[in-house]
């Protein structure tokens, strides 16, 4: 998510990049996507030894059939509507403030309060899963959606936006409300002959908030460093925050990612602070962009006082002060059982994370699961588990965790500058990490990275493995990356290099500007070398977002007018092999609402290397491949000020969910920049421009009943 301020706190002095591209390389001109002369192509990634697919995916491209897009693209829009192709309808299923249980009443969207927030829809939704009814079937008419609650837009939550009692006291009723309006929501669903909509009668239907009763479990279970006056053994823990990505286990389970969970919490003095704590973007004097003040209100339990993370008592048994380290994780949860307790998995890791996103499943070898840490200069991981995989196992539940996610191997990425890459082991026996437990990896992994030595990216945030070959694919929605390093003055964080190469100012010029940085975002894309849970891979950036009219020395996937976009948020791929991606732009806003595309990718090494200018004159090699033409077109523009996230599919592929968050994110009280869902219906014309708009989950279908995209 790109609409509020970006954390930068990798401050690690650690060269990016090794095997930088030996200048003797041949290089040929080409002029390939719109790409202009003066960008040279060096050798193709052929030469060093690519193959079109990988041997370790259980699904190659010969067991599904390559799908072909059969829609129009829509155009760019700053309607107050979301546009689809035609043919193609929407409805609203699933909104803020909506029951999930009988006999509560509708939702006034005014602010009021009736005190049920764990029985009503969350805010912010974003990433979901669609589960369906019976387990284990393939039942398209009736299901389970699990869908992540990551923030609030606080002014149209409350009847008057948030309340200051005074020196930043806030009411405990608020606070309780936020709480609750964040976190996990499952609801069961079903599609009858009037479309789709929430069972409200259903047993399955819950809601994970901030304040749930959870497990901390793997490697940092039981640690000191977990220890709190909630958890004295460091084993219990409470609730989940900022939800953002997800994932989905092989053993039909949930995965919920806690994102900016660092930005709620609070130090009273510069006594409180420690390197750790600075790592994941908690200091004192700078309370981060998300602190609602949930410690302050008279009255508080420790449930609130917790988000102050000061060092008040005699040990960690007295105070907060560990309390950070119980959020940062992949939660599971499993859809079919609301009594299970979910279980933060911390051998995946602790970081911004995105989701978790796993490899195809294959007898007898591995589990492998791929996430990012979203915020500047920080890294991409994977998980490769200790245990190899059973398909007997399929339908264990959260035993399915204890199992495959609670020990294993995490890695980092390094991104090579020939083209190549390696996965850096962050375990006890690397002598880069010498004196890191096992727990202290997994709870500072973003300086277990630093110190092994990992890439510093552009924003990893969503991930996704195409199904047809293997391939894994990540967004990286933006960042500042001129050419001067952390600290040295000017807005750049990071140098330009191969795996994050641009630097410009953007606006309807596009301008090279070294202080700038990558304004659009692109994706990236990689191959193992053989098996999925080998250490060493290949790579190449699959597009570049830009405006239709940069010159192409920025431009470099030739987007035009059907396919231009910024700020790629949301990636998914659906069983088909087409691959989904969203945005959460601020730097194309003024042309386009935020927007869905649909994509049939190609392949790793289908384009050529080519050199980038920079302002200063200086190239910087990467690789890009073919420019995806026709073959990538827009789907959907969504509504004023909103984010287009989260993206699922029925097994018939015969409905698309997709969530709209926060619309007229941008308005308040007094002018709403957005009426929507409002000024989409016809029956309440007469409202718009007078109700609150609120973030909603949409269920699209063909009008002529077909599958979505083709």
């Amino acid at each position: 998510m790109s609409h509020h301020p970006i954390e930068d706190s990798n401050r690690s002095d650690k060269r990016v990049f090794w095997d930088i591209l030996d200048a003797s390389l041949s290089r040929r001109s080409v002029l390939k996507g719109g790409a202009a002369a003066a960008i040279t192509s060096a050798s193709g990634l052929s030469l060093l030894g690519l193959s079109a697919c990988s041997s370790g995916s259980s699904n190659g491209p010969g067991e599904i059939p390559e799908p072909r897009l059969g829609f129009s693209a829509v155009a760019k829009s700053l309607e107050d509507r979301v546009v689809l192709p035609a043919g193609y309808s929407a409805s609203v299923l699933y909104a803020l403030g909506d029951p999930i249980t009988e006999g509560l009443a509708e939702y006034p969207n005014d602010g009021s309060d009736d005190g049920n927030w764990d029985r009503r829809a969350g805010d912010h939704h974003d990433a979901m899963a669609f589960y369906p009814l019976p387990k284990g079937s393939q039942n398209s008419d009736r299901g389970v959606l699990v869908i992540n609650h990551e923030a609030l837009t606080d002014q149209y939550l409350h009847e008057n936006g948030p309340t200051d009692l005074g020196e930043g006291v806030r009411p405990l009723a608020e606070v309780i409300k936020e709480q609750f309006a964040h976190g996990v929501g499952v609801i069961e669903v079903a599609r009858s002959s009037s479309g789709w909509a929430v069972d409200r009668s259903s047993d399955l239907n819950r809601r994970w908030h901030v304040n749930s009763p959870m497990e901390i479990s793997g490697p940092a279970r039981g640690s000191s460093l977990m220890t709190t006056p909630l958890s004295p053994t460091g084993i219990d823990t409470f609730g989940t925050l900022n939800d953002c990505g997800h994932g989905v286990t092989p053993w039909g389970t949930y995965l919920a990612g806690e994102e900016n969970w660092f930005a709620y919490f609070t130090l009273d003095g510069a006594g409180d602070d420690t390197p750790q704590l600075a790592r994941y973007g908690i200091s004192s004097g700078a309370t981060g962009f998300n602190y609602r003040g949930w410690d302050t209100p008279a009255g508080a339990a420790n449930l609130q006082r917790r988000f102050n993370a000061s060092r008040t008592g005699a040990s960690a048994a007295n105070d907060f002060r560990n309390e950070p380290h119980h959020f940062g994780y992949a939660v599971e949860i499993d859809p079919y059982n609301p009594d299970a307790t979910p279980k933060k998995r911390t051998a995946i890791g602790r970081c911004s994370h995105e989701g978790v996103w796993f490899a195809p499943a294959v007898a007898g070898e591995p589990l492998v699961a791929y996430t990012g840490d979203d915020s500047r200069n920080e890294y991409i991981f994977k998980f490769v588990s200790d245990t190899a995989w059973d398909p007997a196992d399929a339908t264990l539940g959260l035993e399915g965790g204890d199992k495959y996610l609670d020990t294993g191997t995490l890695y980092a990425a390094r991104f090579n500058g020939d083209g190549t890459g390696d996965w850096l082991p962050l375990t006890p026996d690397n002598p880069l990490l010498e004196g890191m437990s096992a727990a202290e990896i997994v709870i500072y992994s973003r300086i277990a990275a630093d110190r092994a030595g990992a890439t510093k990216m552009d924003r990893p945030e969503w991930g996704g493995v195409n199904p047809r070959n293997g391939e894994v694919y990540f967004a990286l929605t933006n960042s500042s990356s001129g050419s001067s390093g952390r600290g040295q003055g000017g807005a750049g964080s990071q140098p330009r290099d191969a795996a994050n190469p641009r630097s410009y100012t953007g606006g309807p010029d596009g301008s090279l500007d070294t202080a700038a940085g990558n304004v659009n975002g692109h994706v990236i894309r990689w191959r193992e070398n053989g098996v999925q849970d080998a250490v060493a891979f290949v790579w190449d950036v699959y597009a570049f977002g830009a405006r239709a009219n940069y010159p192409a020395a920025i431009n470099l996937s030739g987007l035009d007018d059907s396919n231009d976009f910024s700020a790629p948020d949301g990636l998914w791929f659906d069983k088909r092999g087409i691959l989904w991606l969203q945005t959460d732009d601020g730097a194309y806003t003024d042309t386009t609402n935020c927007m869905m595309l649909a994509a049939t990718p190609g392949t790793v090494g289908d384009g050529g290397s080519f050199n980038v200018p920079g302002a200063d004159g200086e190239l910087v090699t990467t690789f890009i491949g073919d420019a995806p033409g026709a073959n990538l077109r827009r789907f959907l523009v969504g509504v004023r000020g909103c984010e287009i996230t989260g993206v699922e599919a029925t097994p018939d592929y015969r409905t698309l969910f997709v969530n709209v968050q926060h619309p007229g994110e941008r308005g308040d009280l007094t002018d709403y920049q957005s009426s929507w869902p409002y000024a989409a219906d016809a029956t309440l014309a007469g409202t718009i421009g007078s109700r609150r708009p609120r973030t909603a989950t949409i269920a699209i279908t063909r009008d002529d009943g077909g599958e979505i995209a083709i």
